[in-house]
């Protein structure tokens, strides 16, 4: 299983957010920082902006911040919002033209599984994972 660059996305700027919680940070910012596309973070701030994890202010001294004690911000609930799809293999769509998918048992293994991954992914939050403002090259 591997995650979505944009439930990547999503996890480097809350832990960018939540390392300044004092400052907004810029889109801007946050691209220069981890070397990733102003136009993707945009997309991942407007969600996390949208589901309330994150505030942002448009215009001079904008930029984002957090939305809520990092320790509120539930990372296996994150995944859920960021994650746009959970089929790991072709039979978990109810479309698949898998011939043995009827008979398969693999699929209930890998639910079970997934579910495994998600909650211990829902045992931590945001403040388990908070690092301080120098991981940034940024001032405290």
């Amino acid at each position: 299983m591997q995650l979505s660059k944009f439930t990547d996305y999503a996890l480097r700027v809350l832990l960018l957010a939540a390392s300044t919680p004092d400052r907004n940070t810029t889109i801007r910012e946050a691209a220069e920082i981890y070397g990733i596309s102003h136009a993707h973070l945009k997309k991942v701030v407007l969600k996390l902006s949208k589901v309330g994890y994150l505030e942002s202010t448009r215009g001079h001294g904008g930029g984002f911040r957090l939305g809520m004690p990092p320790e509120q911000i539930n990372l296996g609930a994150l995944i859920r919002v960021t994650e746009t799809d959970f089929a790991l293999v072709e039979c978990f769509d109810p479309n698949s033209s898998c011939v043995i998918a009827s008979r398969c048992v693999l699929p209930g293994i890998l639910d079970e599984a997934l579910a495994a991954f998600l909650n211990v992914m829902d045992r931590y939050s945001l403040q388990d994972i908070v690092l301080q403002p120098a991981a940034f090259a940024l001032p405290e």
